[in-house]
């Protein structure tokens, strides 16, 4: 009989998504139950995963009532499943799953790390989030940061001791499918009619940003720049694909206005499937203040993409500077319009090398070694106790 092994985030997309595939891989060795939000959706990631569900309702702001019925409900579903591990990701499924855990009495219990939020925090929320993260940790038998900076950033906070933590593989909660993520999946053809349906001239260079359109990415410092550039430059295009989040993290208000009145700038929100999109452009901005580990980085890396990041934890460990990509300060907006400016200016040097881009990603970050240096964690708690 297959022991149970429970994995929860916050919301089903992050099951479904961020650690597709994950899930379906491991219940050939174990009994996978997944726990999220939004019962609709989660069950949809059930049955592409082919696991068992359980709705619970967790939210991703600080709602202390929601989170104390959160926290009753989950440990009376712990306390009937009782599973052999829990393994959370994302900050209140850690929150809310390791506490409920460890009053459960569960065994072993897992914590991802994939991105601080406190990082950006000030003042008395600050105090809060780190009182916070530092109570997930403790009722954490094992916190595997998704890369090794944000494994420093853990223990330069005094979060949790050293002997808690490990970095899985090279990085990342779920590595990248380099089959799926091929831009030879892209005849020319297709990315034509693509370029042509977003009124792409065939001679524009595509700048491209993936990701929540908000703030702490650096859409604010992304668009400055690239006004800047536009001043230099005249056949240059930002694709933009994911939404904004005005409740949480809203853009700066002449951000949002030259976004969406510019005919420089093409927004196409949210898309299920970005390859489309990274196959027909040059290169990525991503100038985010705070990440775990960048599926989006990753993800350009495989279709070829040159890419220009901020100098932060995951970031500067998928990018070699001047390899296959640049790092550059956090915030930095001429330094952002510098990065940009040099690649426009070598645009067929770094075209050329894109089997390079491609080839790093593939050496260090390939999904299946991923799931597999996982298993083997969860394969060593076999037989140990608390």
């Amino acid at each position: 009989m297959k022991q149970k092994l429970i994995r929860i985030t916050t919301v089903p997309i992050s099951l479904g998504g961020l650690l597709q595939g994950q899930s379906k891989f491991m219940s050939q060795f174990y009994e996978v139950v997944g726990i999220s939000s939004d019962k609709e959706n989660l069950e949809k990631v059930g049955a592409k995963e082919e696991i068992r569900v359980i709705p619970v309702n967790l939210t991703r702001k600080i709602t202390p009532i929601q989170d104390l019925k959160a926290l009753i409900t989950l440990y009376k579903i712990l306390r009937k499943e009782k599973p052999f591990i829990v393994h959370s990701h994302t900050p209140k499924a850690g929150t809310i799953g390791m506490m409920a855990a460890r009053l459960a009495g569960v065994p072993h219990r897992l914590h991802t790390i994939a991105g601080l939020p406190l990082v950006e925090a000030t003042g008395p929320k600050r105090v809060l989030l780190n009182a916070v993260e530092k109570l997930t940790y403790y009722c954490a038998t094992k916190v595997y940061p998704n890369s090794v900076g944000l494994q420093d950033i853990v223990l330069d906070h005094k979060f949790t001791d050293a002997k808690k933590l490990k970095v899985i593989g090279h990085g990342s909660s779920n590595g990248i499918d380099t089959s799926y993520f091929d831009p030879s999946l892209y005849s020319n053809a297709s990315k034509l009619e693509l370029r042509k349906k977003l009124k792409l001239a065939d001679d524009d260079y595509v700048f491209v940003f993936v990701g929540r359109l908000v703030g702490d990415k650096g859409i604010n410092e992304l668009i400055a720049a690239f006004k800047n550039i536009l001043k230099e430059h005249t056949n240059v295009q930002l694709l933009l694909v994911g939404n904004p989040e005005e409740e949480l993290d809203p853009m700066l208000p002449e951000t949002e206005e030259f976004i969406f009145k510019s005919d420089k700038v093409i927004a196409t929100g949210w898309a299920d499937d970005v390859r489309p999109y990274f196959a027909i452009s040059d290169c990525l901005t991503f100038p985010s203040y705070r990440e775990g580990f960048p599926n989006v980085v990753m993800q350009s890396g495989a279709m070829g993409l040159y890419s220009i990041v901020s100098d932060i934890n995951g970031c500067n460990e998928i990018v070699e500077e001047g390899v296959n990509g640049s790092i550059i300060p956090t915030k930095n907006t001429e330094a952002l319009f510098n990065a940009m400016k040099h690649v426009l200016e070598n645009k067929e040097k770094f075209a050329a090398e894109k089997d390079v881009y491609r080839e790093m990603i593939k050496k260090r970050y390939e999904r299946s070694f991923i799931w597999n240096e996982l298993l083997k964690e969860y394969q060593e708690l076999e037989g140990t106790k608390d």
